[in-house]
């Protein structure tokens, strides 16, 4: 493997957790997907092949053919099989999932935690998810989607990704931004907490 950007897939998953899950370590797979001439083949291509040729579950061959795409130069972190650039983010809050997607919706809430950003939502399921357009100081920033799992103990699990961003560049930014405005939202939400 070489390059940072094959670095930083494969630090997320060690040697030892993909061989104990799949059977073979990085290199291994690499090795594979190399003779099988993967470099000129799709990401679908290279997960399907994965999923059917190797029995690999789905999240493993997702995030194995990601890996290879940075480790050839296919691709950069951040950066979709179709060549835009997202990130993403995720927290356990101790809300319901209605009152989260009220923190993102309602313009009163929404400034207590992630000020300055306005959202035109584009869909809505109800506890379910929300898809939006972001728009912050820097003009038109992407596109938001979130996806909330209500968990037994009453907490949600809130997953977002932020959509069509400039480069990778802005990538950088919203991860850290991301990471900060979802922990002032967990302690926005923790204040209300019974």
């Amino acid at each position: 493997m070489s390059g940072s950007t094959g670095r930083r897939i494969t630090e997320k998953l060690s040697d030892e957790a993909l061989r104990g899950a799949t059977g073979r370590d990085w290199a291994g797979w690499f090795a594979v997907l190399d003779a099988w001439d993967a470099t000129r083949r799709s990401h679908a291509e290279i997960a399907a092949f994965l999923g059917t040729e190797h029995r690999m579950g789905g999240w493993y061959a997702q995030s194995v053919a990601v890996g290879y795409e940075q480790a050839r130069g296919l691709r950069q972190v951040g950066q979709s099989s179709t060549g835009d650039w997202n990130t993403s983010g995720s927290r356990t809050l101790a809300a319901p999932p209605e009152r989260v997607l009220d923190a993102f919706t309602d313009p009163e809430t929404r400034e207590r935690w992630l000020p300055g950003v306005e959202l035109s939502v584009s869909s809505r399921r109800p506890g379910k998810s929300l898809g939006a357009g972001f728009r912050d100081a820097s003009g038109d920033a992407g596109r938001l989607a979130l996806w909330l799992e209500e968990l037994p103990d009453g907490r949600t699990r809130l997953g977002l990704g932020h959509e069509r961003l400039a480069d990778a560049e802005a990538v950088a930014h919203y991860k850290v931004f991301w990471k900060e405005r979802l922990a002032a939202l967990k302690a926005l939400l923790d204040e209300g907490s019974p």
